[in-house]
């Protein structure tokens, strides 16, 4: 028999009951555990809901407040802090990052911009050397070591998605130009004036209202095969080296470290809220974090391609902005095409659609199989939708 679907709470206007109904159906029909998704529209929110386990063995209830790691939707926090400070004048983002970081130039890499690491066109989707988790945790050893490896390709032509060292590369610009690493810099400057629940890492005293982690639901060994038999060279660098899951992002080492592409640690609520600094164009709850002008810039479109790490898991072209994935004809943050945001691996999003007004945060513990565009994630989003 079937386990009946958990008891739904929090909030949703009337007009937003569509979202209600996903969420729920996401319980009863998509496999979740525990999850909770926020909607703001024009700076209110309009939906904010939770439910579910914070735990695998269903002991802990998700509360208002439990925080979960939330994989990439990380890397749109981590671009706003360096928009923030191009939007101060202290980063030109058309500038060779070897003005910031003057050892990043070795191996050929003296003419990447800052732009490049942004829009994951820097050829540096992952390292050529073993790189473990421990490597990983460590900031000095990950980012000597991207400063010293050279590029899968020829930096600016193409995209490819750095998953895990998107926010090493970011956050040591980010780094040198404040004197702050991503996490301390975030929190002074946005989470912490107005009053974000989210995080790079999570503090110790916080693991106790945080949710685990679940492992997605494995496909066979023969399937797995498959799937990275087609993989390139850069492809598996980017995806498997270090190959991270639910049991590492589960541990005090993964959430003591400083890894912005993937540890950001947050609530719905909190996710909503970061992203809809862009949706605000800018602004939320009456604090001006951007300029409007820096605010539209993070949507430049740096040029449609297939992804030379995600692009088999496409059926066409993607293009990415200054920090953030366009919805393009794909439609992966609804049907504007410019609205943009970021997903993290297993599922869950974060969705800024200025035009509409819109701002979308979704977490969840659970973890499907795909790297974006999960089943439940986009049964929200046509939910919000169809409720515009």
């Amino acid at each position: 028999m079937p386990e009946r679907a958990p008891d739904i709470h929090g909030h949703c206007d009337t007009r937003f009951a569509a979202v209600r109904t996903a969420f729920e159906e996401n319980f009863r029909e998509r496999d979740e555990l525990g999850a909770a998704v926020a909607v703001t529209v024009d700076g209110a929110t309009v939906v904010d809901l939770w439910g579910g386990w914070a735990d695998p063995d269903r002991t802990r209830a998700w509360e208002r407040d439990t925080p979960v790691n939330v994989w990439s939707t990380s890397k749109g926090p981590v671009a706003l802090c360096a928009h923030i400070l191009a939007d101060r004048g202290l980063l030109d983002l058309d500038a060779p990052v070897a003005v910031y970081w003057p050892e990043f130039a070795a191996a050929g890499k003296e003419k990447v911009l800052v732009r490049h690491l942004l829009s994951h066109r820097a050829g540096l989707c992952g390292l050529r050397e073993p790189h473990s988790f421990a490597d990983l945790c460590d900031w000095e050893t990950t980012t000597s070591r991207l400063a010293a490896t050279e590029p899968w390709w020829e930096p600016g032509t193409r995209s490819g998605y750095h998953a895990l060292t998107y926010g090493h590369l970011v956050g040591e610009v980010v780094r040198r130009v404040s004197g702050l690493l991503p996490g301390a810099f975030l929190e002074r400057e946005v989470t912490g004036p107005l009053g974000v629940d989210f995080g790079i890492g999570l503090p110790e005293k916080d693991a106790g209202r945080a949710a685990e982690l679940v492992h997605a639901r494995t496909t066979s060994s023969s399937e797995q095969a498959a799937v990275f038999s087609q993989l390139t060279p850069a492809a598996l660098a980017a995806l498997t080296n270090p190959a991270v899951g639910a049991d590492e992002a589960n541990t005090a080492a993964w959430r003591a470290a400083e890894i912005p592409a993937a540890n950001g640690h947050g609530t719905a609520r909190a996710v909503a809220a970061l992203y809809g600094i862009f949706s605000g164009r800018g602004a939320h709850d009456g604090h001006r974090v951007l300029s409007r002008e820096a605010a539209e810039r993070v949507r430049e479109g740096q040029g449609a391609c297939r992804d030379l790490v995600l692009g088999a898991g496409f059926a066409g072209e993607t293009e990415i902005g200054l920090g953030l994935w366009l919805s393009g004809p794909n439609g992966s943050y609804g049907p504007n095409p410019r609205a943009f945001g970021h997903d993290g691996f297993g599922g869950s999003c974060g969705l800024a659609d200025p035009e509409a007004g819109v701002s979308l945060g979704y977490v969840m513990n659970r973890m499907g199989t795909r790297i974006a565009d999960d089943p439940r994630k986009m049964a929200l989003v046509e939910a919000l939708y169809s409720a515009l």
